[in-house]
């Protein structure tokens, strides 16, 4: 029998830094004060050492706890180096199968499972609506709601059938705003007709497939609840979540600890406010100081009566429902980590997510031209997106181009680049979300007219292209994954020709 404090611990979920538990994890799992934990890529080194990090999680607890990650694929996706990258969402609808993104799925599953982790915060239900959304990007499947919500549903079940539970987000739709909910509160203003025709069928199709867990995020929408964004609106979890569309699982918060909550209310409030809006896993991603704060402020409230116990006693059914979806005594060994089967298969849909949007000479004629390549590094859209190493592609790109003259270059930095750059017959030209970033444009720009031909490679979201539509040759990847940035060479090198189809229009 659970105490009144272990009630409301089992619905604490927290991060925390380091490649192993800190004691203060340690001793709040062992007293049940939280109900489990989840990964960034600050707890990631090598799959055995991950691991072992879940393993003294879970040996620390009296009962079982759930471990969670954010494993989209694409650009968002904690386990890289060592284990098996995948293309993003935008890649997979580029590739337009279903099959396809259900076995990628299954992959990462697969090598989550292998490590103990057993809840995964995807796949992304978002439509892309605005070009400049910077949170949203590639990790969105596209505009076409049909195909977002084929692919949404494939990857619940590729998911959870590996035996990890999937999380849908960012309940009810994160896509049409131009604010990153990382940095700021954002208000969607107006009629939602919209929403109910397009933005809510994922969801649908999501919970119709049995989905573990649905994500809220933090967005105020004026017409369902002007006052409270869907993380604390019981009109958003209880009446339309829970009512409209009947969905009986989990509900989770965004990290508490983004700016849009935190700058509007301290880390207790907003954690009572959440439970009683109906949400079960309010999530405190960073600072001991704030988990501390909502664990403490839950109980208070229950003891107060502010919030039932009965309450709290319907968010455990709901977690226990959950846990026994997760099925971890099947995961496979670890040796799947990484393994050739699921590379290949990366690779696969990589390929297939590969758009070759414009065709001119410079790729048929490309072995017999001088050539030099600059690849711009990601500038910070969103936080949302870790920093990660930036040279993949050019190093791939100098392996199969020796003679190359590569350059990688900060978007913010105004060196300048040698004559003998615009000497070349080709450059090979890889920008990052050039259209939210004025300083990349202006330098993308310049080495397109000064340059005699440009194979243009836009890395991230498609719309780069419509800013140098000069370019000879324009390659979008739909997202920079390692896989996505290899396939984007082995395309450029004549290996095989893209047939990937844009999920956003550009034009």
């Amino acid at each position: 029998m659970l105490t009144l404090a272990q009630k409301v611990g089992r619905m604490m979920m927290v991060g925390f830094d380091g490649l192993r538990p800190p004691p203060y994890i340690l001793d709040w799992l062992a007293r049940g004060r939280i109900g489990g934990v989840y990964l960034f890529a600050r707890n990631v080194q090598s799959p055995a050492q991950v691991q072992q990090l879940v393993s003294e999680c879970r040996d620390a607890a009296p009962f079982p706890i759930l471990v969670g990650i954010d494993q989209e694929g694409g650009i968002v996706a904690r386990l890289r180096d060592g284990f098996s990258e995948s293309p993003g969402n935008m890649a997979l609808g580029a590739a337009k199968d279903s099959q396809l993104a259900e076995a990628v799925a299954a992959m990462l599953g697969r090598e989550m499972a292998a490590l103990g982790i057993s809840w995964n915060f995807a796949p992304v239900a978002d439509i892309a609506h605005q070009p400049d959304n910077p949170s949203v990007s590639t990790r969105s499947v596209g505009r076409n709601i049909e195909l977002v919500s084929e692919l949404v549903a494939a990857q619940v079940r590729g998911f959870q059938r590996s035996g990890v539970a999937a999380t849908v987000k960012h309940f009810p739709g994160l896509g049409n705003t131009t604010v990153d909910t990382h940095v700021g509160l954002a208000r969607v203003s107006g009629s939602l007709d919209y929403l109910y025709t397009e933005d809510l069928l994922p969801f649908r199709r999501a919970i119709a497939a049995g989905v573990a867990c649905v994500m809220l995020t933090h967005v105020i929408y004026d017409e369902l609840d002007a006052d409270c964004p869907a993380t604390m609106s019981r009109r958003i979890v209880s009446d339309l979540l829970r009512g409209e569309l009947g969905f009986t699982g989990a509900v989770s918060t965004d990290c508490m600890e983004m700016k849009a909550i935190t700058d509007q209310v301290g880390a207790g409030e907003s954690a009572v406010r959440c439970v009683l809006a109906g949400v079960d896993l309010p999530l405190f991603s960073h600072t001991r100081a704030r988990q501390t704060a909502a664990y403490e402020a839950v109980l208070a409230a229950v003891q107060s009566n502010r919030i039932t116990e009965s309450r709290i006693d319907e968010s455990l059914a709901r977690i226990e429902a959950m846990q026994q979806q997760v099925r971890l005594a099947d995961a496979p060994a670890l040796y799947v980590v990484g393994c050739q089967a699921h590379r290949a298969l990366a690779k696969q849909a990589a390929r297939a997510g590969l758009a070759l949007l414009k065709e001119g000479t410079a790729l048929s004629s490309l072995r017999e031209s001088r050539v030099a390549a600059v690849e711009f590094a990601a500038g910070r859209v969103s936080d949302a997106v870790e920093a990660r190493s930036q040279r993949i592609f050019s190093d791939y790109l100098a392996r199969r181009l020796p003679k190359a003259d590569c350059h990688v270059l900060d978007p913010n930095d105004n060196a300048s680049l040698t004559e003998s750059l615009f000497e070349c017959d080709t450059v090979i030209l890889l920008t990052r979300n050039a259209h939210l970033q004025p300083a990349q444009f202006q330098r993308a720009q310049a080495i397109v007219r000064r340059s005699q031909r440009v194979i243009l490679v836009c890395a991230r979201d498609p719309y780069d292209a419509n800013l140098l539509p000069d370019a000879d040759t324009i390659i979008c990847t739909n997202g920079d994954s390692r896989p996505s940035l290899i396939a984007a060479v082995d395309a450029i090198c004549g290996d095989y020709r893209p047939r990937g189809q844009l999920t956003v229009e550009i034009g």
